[in-house]
């Protein structure tokens, strides 16, 4: 949201929409030092809670060097060193979102370091999977790291971006999955829509991407209207879009929605 105007929290809210939850993410740019990501957990913990507050909608975030920026290790390393200084933040949720964007080999080693992480501080993790034709290759590199790490529970871990050819392999594996809803990439509502009547019952929900390129931070209303047109009770959305991130979320200590 950091990238969005205050009249997008307006929308939301008018949505109906009762808390947002930011990742750490690329900027669009690749930035130059770890003091400019102190700078962005300092905007993501302290700045942005204070804009949605006016809109009287909660915001938590999540904190890390995003996969994208992952290649320069010495950076990673510095950035990585940052972090716990803003776990403690009442708005912070856990580590995320991390994972793999090109899936090599700075990304993994760099990722195993942010899964070390939020296992020696009992955090969430949220995943990024990679885009396009690298996202079952990378998305079993990510299970299989997670896995191989026995302090890792895998109903803490959010698998973000499933699509039709893996969401199967995450929920079978025990973690959750996110489907997000992007006008260009990622998933539109009528595939999201399908997935969850494959997967119903399933560890599932959604999230709309909020970022700089164009996205549509009102894509999860828009979609429970296109579930209602296609036969979908209120309980079922309601559980799909509140009850299951808030039984996800509702892990961290931080994590809570006024009545």
């Amino acid at each position: 949201m950091v990238s969005r105007t205050t009249d997008d929290y307006q929308a939301m809210v008018l949505a109906g929409c009762r808390a947002v939850c930011e990742p750490a993410f690329w900027a669009g740019f690749d930035r130059a030092s770890a003091e400019g990501f102190r700078d962005y957990f300092a905007q993501l913990t302290e700045h942005e809670p204070a804009r949605a507050a006016k809109y009287l909608l909660p915001h938590f975030s999540w904190l890390c060097i995003n996969p994208k920026e992952s290649e320069n290790l010495v950076l990673a390393d510095e950035v990585l060193s940052i972090i716990p200084e803003f776990l403690g933040r009442p708005n912070v949720l856990g580590i995320g979102e991390i994972g793999l964007n090109r899936n090599s080999r700075n990304e993994v080693a760099v990722f195993e370091k942010h899964v070390d992480l939020a296992a020696r501080h009992s955090q969430l993790i949220l995943i990024h999977t990679p885009h396009l034709e690298d996202k079952r290759k990378g998305t079993r590199i990510i299970l299989d790291v997670l896995k191989n790490d026995t302090r890792i529970d895998p109903g803490r871990v959010l698998v973000d971006h499933v699509e039709e050819h893996t969401v199967g392999m995450v929920l079978d594996a025990g973690f959750w999955g996110g489907i997000t809803l992007y006008p260009e990439s990622k998933c539109t509502p009528a595939r999201a829509i399908d997935m969850i009547e494959r997967h119903s019952g399933s560890n599932l929900w959604m999230n709309c991407a909020c970022d700089w390129g164009h996205s549509d931070p009102l894509a999860v209303p828009k979609t429970c209207l296109e579930m209602r047109r296609r036969g979908h009770g209120a309980e079922s959305i309601d559980r799909l879009v509140f009850q299951n991130p808030s039984r996800f979320l509702g892990q961290s200590p931080h994590f809570s929605v006024p009545a």
